[in-house]
């Protein structure tokens, strides 16, 4: 098998880095595992230039000659790859970069560039899960400067942002036009979801899988939080970087995040939520889903989460390890379903 990396960020450096660090844990995964199979990566820097090359080390990528976009269609047109691993996780990475893939005839892993769109947007991936059946918190949406229609507490978010990136817990109306300017920063078109906090609790994320069998719900995730302590997550919980400037994953740690014993009554109905959430969407091979559960027991839609990077920790290959489906078994049952979907 020979694989196509696609890595980086045109418009974003974080998720640049986010890229990286993911996609070289895939790549030395498979490279340890199956030394036979080839491997190129496409890299799109900041600012919009590709390199290509066999790693993402930094002395590789600075290394490798800088392409234009029309020299980097033309060259990924040629390549002679079977299957290709999407690994950006920008709007546009997600979107206008998965597309690009299907116009040059490159099969890939992984949900479709409309799914990615609707699935990142999440006042409308909210609506179509909601009109599925699932519970969702009652929410508007803003601009900075508009007016709060919702009683408080309330949850401050930019629409189409990752990892926490503005998001603030309002309980105070005073706070309120702070938050959504917060959140307005980190929002690509200035929009912002306001929800209605749901009370804790427990915060979870559920990962659907397509297996020849059908789609299989995954092991559960727990998050760390608490109604005094930590009400909501932020992105200090998600992402950090040490005293040397290198990005880490904080919900890797057992302490901040953990896999939920199956046997527990929460999962099968958060599995029936998330496979609402996963049809409604429409999603293809792999789908992770948030959800906040009352205290009632009743599970609510948060966002959905559409790619997979294949990294050992990659959120469903951690969820699929649990489950008993090794990293391997996981990318092959995707790649398999990518090929044949491809097929005449």
């Amino acid at each position: 098998m020979r694989y196509l990396h696609l890595t980086g960020s045109a418009v974003d450096p974080l998720l640049d880095d986010v890229s990286r660090l993911y996609a070289r844990g895939c790549l030395e995964v498979l490279r340890e595992a199956r030394p036979d199979d080839g491997h190129v990566v496409a890299h799109v820097s900041p600012g919009g230039s590709w390199r290509f090359t066999d790693s993402l080390g930094d002395a590789a990528l600075a290394s490798a000659p800088s392409l234009t976009f029309a020299e980097a269609v033309a060259h990924l047109a040629s390549l002679e790859v079977d299957v290709a691993l999407p690994q950006m996780f920008c709007r546009p990475g997600m979107t206008s970069y998965r597309a690009l893939l299907e116009l040059v005839g490159i099969p890939y892993v992984g949900n479709p560039p409309e799914v990615m769109a609707l699935g990142a947007d999440k006042p409308r991936a909210s609506a179509v899960v909601g009109a599925a059946g699932v519970a969702v918190p009652a929410s508007q949406v803003v601009r900075e400067g508009g007016s709060l229609a919702l009683p408080l507490p309330v949850v401050v978010k930019p629409a189409d942002s990752d990892n926490s990136l503005g998001v603030t817990l309002v309980r105070d109306p005073g706070e309120f036009d702070a938050a959504v300017r917060d959140a307005t920063e980190h929002a690509t078109d200035g929009r912002v979801l306001v929800e209605a906090f749901v009370p804790l609790g427990r915060e979870v994320r559920c990962g659907v899988v397509e297996t020849p069998e059908g789609l299989r719900c995954l092991p559960l995730e727990e998050y760390d939080v608490d109604a005094d302590r930590k009400p909501v997550r932020d992105h200090a919980d998600k992402l950090a970087r040490d005293d040397d400037g290198q990005l880490g994953l904080m919900a890797k740690d057992g302490v901040r995040a953990w896999v939920v014993d199956p046997a527990d009554p929460m999962t099968e109905v958060v599995h029936e939520a998330a496979l609402h959430a996963y049809e409604a969407l429409g999603c293809r091979h792999h789908g992770l889903f948030d959800f906040r559960v009352d205290p009632q027991g009743v599970p609510h839609f948060l966002e959905a989460s559409l790619y997979c990077s294949f990294a050992p920790t990659s959120v469903v290959v951690v969820m699929a390890e649990a489950a008993g489906l090794p990293l391997l078994d996981l990318l092959d049952l995707s790649v398999a379903r990518a090929l044949a979907e491809e097929s005449p």
